[in-house]
């Protein structure tokens, strides 16, 4: 059984969306979307969403000021893009994942974010990456309805990213963080200046 799902909307429709959280026991949606609006998959904009997960008794929350990752602190910044690291350490990020720990312990909840693959969103590079310290087990619905684990995802983000076997005194878990700050630097949002 997982702790925690995450899901992104892409360009499914609402219908689709809905039969997957649905297959998956889902109660309870947690938007970290910055901005809960779309200009390519209109349907996913908060208010439509919310009005057709009320109708399958799924609980729409936004978490996207707290978790989003379009921070509104310049300190997170370096230049025009933002930093997942120091996101992280704000004082409203720490709040925002102990209001997500407490919601999921009172119900089968997802993430939901706009991108298809999680290895190129925020909710795994960033947020997944600040809960695993707490031996969460997370899972990611993916396009066609299943599930990849995240150490799986974490695996195949590494292949992707072509780290490289560390030396004698590298472990796994180095790798994993390598793979986790390169994909931040290459996925972070960047603030027109």
């Amino acid at each position: 059984m997982y702790d925690l799902f995450t899901i992104g909307h892409s360009t499914h429709s609402v219908e689709y969306f809905l039969e997957m959280l649905t297959s998956h026991r889902i109660a309870a949606v947690c938007d970290v979307r910055s901005n809960p609006y779309s200009r390519h998959a209109p349907q996913f904009n908060r208010e439509s969403l919310r009005t057709g997960m009320e109708k399958r008794k799924i609980s729409y929350l936004y978490f996207g000021t707290e978790l989003g990752p379009r921070s509104k602190d310049p300190n997170c910044y370096e230049g025009d893009r933002v930093q997942y690291s120091r996101l992280a350490g704000t004082d409203l990020y720490r709040q925002g994942l102990d209001r997500l720990r407490r919601e999921i312990a009172s119900r089968p909840a997802a993430l939901m974010c706009a991108e298809k693959d999680p290895i190129n969103c925020h909710r795994m590079i960033l947020v997944c990456r600040s809960l695993r310290k707490f031996g969460l087990r997370m899972a990611h619905i993916l396009a066609n309805g299943s599930l990849e684990d995240n150490t799986a995802a974490e695996v195949r983000l590494i292949r992707r990213l072509k780290i490289p076997a560390g030396g004698l005194f590298e472990d796994d878990r180095t790798r994993i963080e390598k793979a986790y700050d390169l994909q931040s630097f290459r996925i972070a949002y960047r603030r027109k200046i």
